[in-house]
């Protein structure tokens, strides 16, 4: 793959380069997009989220790599994959919905409890051990979401 295309999308269109929060940035930018493509139906969800996980692991690895850091704070392409998780049958929930899933992606990625820190150390720090600590942070919110919406009734 071409360094600037590995780049567009491990920093997943530039949100990586933000100067305060790039994680955060890029995980809004999913919110937002999310507003605009739903209702997707599930099988397609669950297809971006292999796809997006396939394609993050290795660049991410390989953008590691190049920077000469372990998880260096550019890449988020595993926070889109970990926002993918989150929203994960949550179309019906709408806008309030979504965003208190973006809020509780954020949460859980920030503190990474129930043992979601322990995911940055498989595959030896590499591609692996970034992408899928946000996966494990979007479980945990998927299920905080889902909730939400049900005892709120959003």
């Amino acid at each position: 793959m071409p360094r600037p295309l590995l780049y567009l999308i491990g920093t997943f269109f530039g949100t990586g380069y933000a100067p305060i929060a790039p994680a955060t940035a890029a995980s809004f930018l999913v919110f937002l997009i999310w507003i605009v493509v739903v209702p997707v139906p599930l099988w397609l969800q669950a297809l971006l989220i292999v796809g997006v996980t396939a394609i993050g692991i290795p660049i991410a690895g390989r953008i590691a790599a190049d920077v000469g850091r372990e998880d260096p704070k550019l890449v988020v392409i595993d926070e889109v994959a970990g926002m993918l998780v989150t929203y994960f049958a949550v179309a019906a929930a709408g806008w309030v919905g979504w965003l208190a899933g973006f809020f509780w992606f954020r949460f859980f990625d920030i503190l990474k409890p129930l043992g979601v820190r322990r995911l940055e150390r498989l595959g030896g720090g590499g591609g692996l051990g970034i992408v899928a600590d946000d996966l494990g942070a979007g479980v945990l919110a998927c299920l905080a979401t889902h909730l939400t919406v049900r005892l709120t009734g959003w």
